[in-house]
């Protein structure tokens, strides 16, 4: 007679297989871009803290996004850095941790943002196998594809393709051309309205201090 396994042992070997992924996690002042060439999605709302991470080696874009206070306003403003690549080796299931090598408050904001420096940890205090590479690219040839630039790449782009094994430096970035209508950086068709809208709300509403965004708020309660 075959012997036939009892559905609790399936399960306990399902469970204990899913268990064997990596995590990486981030602190709120991150973000993650893309993985091993794949974007992160996110949005202005959600942050992302977690990913899984098989065996293996993997290579990860990821940038510094925080608010902070600003100089020369009673508001606060956002500064951000261009992305950096952290190549991660996984050999088991570990709990892995990034922080800025300051500790867990950025002591200089606008200093940091111009060379993120990071360390990764593990939970159980083991020897972390990864190098972080900077990047220089910036958002503007985002900003001009809001506008019509048809040829920009955007971060989100150069981040996926940094981490499927192109590194994303200055050199290699077209520039932005140009253009009457406004043109996906992806896949070069013409963006409809309110698509293009919707990022262009996105991208003031990030650069808006705190005094712009609630007299925006008012004045878009008012037009419900």
């Amino acid at each position: 007679m075959k012997s036939v396994m009892p559905i609790t042992a399936i399960i306990a070997l399902l469970g204990s297989s899913s268990a064997l992924a990596a995590n990486l996690n981030i602190p709120m002042a991150f973000e993650y871009l893309a993985v091993d060439g794949q974007k992160i999605e996110s949005s202005l709302f959600s942050h992302k803290s977690d990913i899984e991470l098989n065996n293996g080696t993997h290579k990860i874009a990821i940038r510094y996004h925080d608010m902070v206070q600003d100089d020369f306003s009673d508001g606060e403003s956002f500064v951000k850095s261009s992305p950096f690549i952290v190549t991660l080796t996984v050999d088991g299931d570990h709990q892995y941790s990034l922080k800025a090598s300051d500790g867990e408050v950025v002591r200089n904001p606008q200093k940091f943002a111009k060379s993120p420096s990071v360390v990764i940890t593990r939970a159980d205090s083991g020897s972390v196998d990864y190098q972080v590479k900077q990047t220089n690219f910036t958002e503007d040839s985002f900003v001009n594809s809001l506008f019509g630039g048809g040829n920009g790449q955007d971060i989100s782009n150069v981040a996926s393709a940094a981490t499927g094994g192109v590194v994303a430096t200055s050199s290699n970035i077209t520039a932005p051309v140009s253009k009457p209508a406004p043109i996906d950086a992806v896949t070069g068709e013409k963006v409809n309205d309110a698509e293009h809208a919707e990022q262009m709300l996105q991208y003031w509403w990030l650069h808006a201090d705190q005094k712009t965004r609630k007299e925006f708020m008012s004045w878009a309660i008012q037009q419900l």
